[in-house]
């Protein structure tokens, strides 16, 4: 990525383009927490183009190949030889070219000397036309569409590109556009066409969305597999289902775990919590399980749950504090304190938890169908 945070503005009029990305920059540099605000729109440079006068030259006895020679190897610092030197595994480049000083300007060029064939000494300035122009800009391209990119990066309280963007729409809506356009926001894809200006969010913001997307619908895709898992061994839709109240219940733990901290949500984060999803809904297993099983021995249901709870606390503690003193190694690293918010903090909070809500919650849900059994 170009950077943290990246505007890419797109429209039908490239000179257009410029316009609205220079009001996008304008834009963000007044927008809190947002530092270095640049764009990729080069300045006017001026260009000087040097073409010989082939006859002065040739009258001279200098050929036009020799000042553009001496000019391209003092200008680009090409080198002319090679040093030898038996220690170097690289050649070792003998360049020819002028201090700083002596080539600030094109007067300064003008009055390199070139020796002609005879043996005299004449200034370029003698044998070349000076003509001054403008050099043309770089015009960047995505995929085929021209674009205008403006670039920026964050600092202070807001870490995040995404406090940014958000309600960035209304200032959008208030930039001045030629009549009869309007500007669009987007922030996944590319506009399909260029018949409107549009300003296309990307940067870590565009990884942000991407990652999120992908993690979140690999979440999805576990609670399915895990709910089939768990219907396949107790045959029952319903039971399930309380069982996996353990994977909400964690969100409280690193909603909290992350508040205490004041550390952001990541997408380290996002993958504990999906690592976490399968260790809290084994607790509710097992105390379910074990619950059913004094239950088909004749038990009372509230005689049940309580010796599950008396029973099965000690591995569920010893489960979760195995999670939490693996985890707490790397609380403080950089890259991976959100994995281990999540782990720590979702675990401790969700073990707590479980062990109330989940068997409250089954014998809700399940004491009609227990005491007509019993019956």
């Amino acid at each position: 990525m170009l950077s943290t945070l990246v505007a890419e503005v797109y429209g039908p009029d490239y000179q257009e383009q410029i316009k609205v990305a220079n009001q996008v920059k304008s834009i963000l540099e007044n927008t809190s927490d947002v530092v270095d605000t640049d764009w990729m729109v080069e300045a006017p440079q001026v260009e000087y183009k040097l073409e010989i006068d082939r006859e002065k030259a040739m009258l001279n006895g200098i050929a036009p190949q020799q000042v553009v020679g001496n000019l391209t190897y003092l200008l680009r610092e090409m080198p002319v030889s090679h040093l030898y030197d038996e220690r170097s595994n690289n050649p070792v480049g003998i360049t020819l070219s002028l201090n700083d000083a002596d080539k600030t300007s094109i007067e300064d060029l003008q009055n390199v000397k070139i020796k002609g064939s005879r043996g005299n000494v004449v200034p370029v300035s003698d044998l070349v036309k000076v003509t001054t122009d403008t050099l043309q800009n770089t015009i960047y391209r995505k995929d085929q569409k021209r674009v205008v990119y403006v670039l920026a990066d964050m600092a202070g309280a807001l870490e995040s590109p995404v406090y940014a963007i958000l309600g960035m729409n209304e200032k959008l809506e208030k930039m001045q556009l030629p009549k009869g356009y309007k500007v669009n926001e987007l922030y996944m894809e590319q506009p399909a066409d260029e018949n409107d200006f549009t300003v296309k969010w990307d940067g870590e913001w565009q990884i942000t969305l991407e990652v999120f997307r992908d993690l979140g619908a690999a979440f999805l895709v576990v609670i399915i597999i895990i709910y089939m898992l768990i219907v396949g061994w107790f045959q029952n839709f319903k039971t399930p289902i309380v069982m996996m109240v353990a994977i909400p219940l964690s969100l409280v733990g690193i909603v909290l775990g992350h508040w205490l901290l004041g550390a952001f949500f990541t997408a380290t984060s996002f993958i504990g919590m999906i690592a976490l999803a399968g260790v809290m809904v084994r607790n509710s297993v097992l105390l379910i399980d074990f619950i059913e099983i004094r239950l088909n021995d004749g038990i009372e249901i509230k005689q049940a749950i309580i010796e599950a709870g008396a029973v099965r606390t000690t591995p569920i503690l010893l489960t979760t504090g195995a999670v939490v003193i693996g985890a707490s190694i790397i609380l403080f690293d950089p890259i991976f304190q959100g994995l281990a918010i999540s782990l720590v903090a979702g675990a401790i909070v969700s073990t707590l938890l479980t062990l109330i809500v989940v068997p409250l919650i089954y014998y809700i849900t399940e004491r009609k169908k227990w005491e007509k059994n019993s019956e």
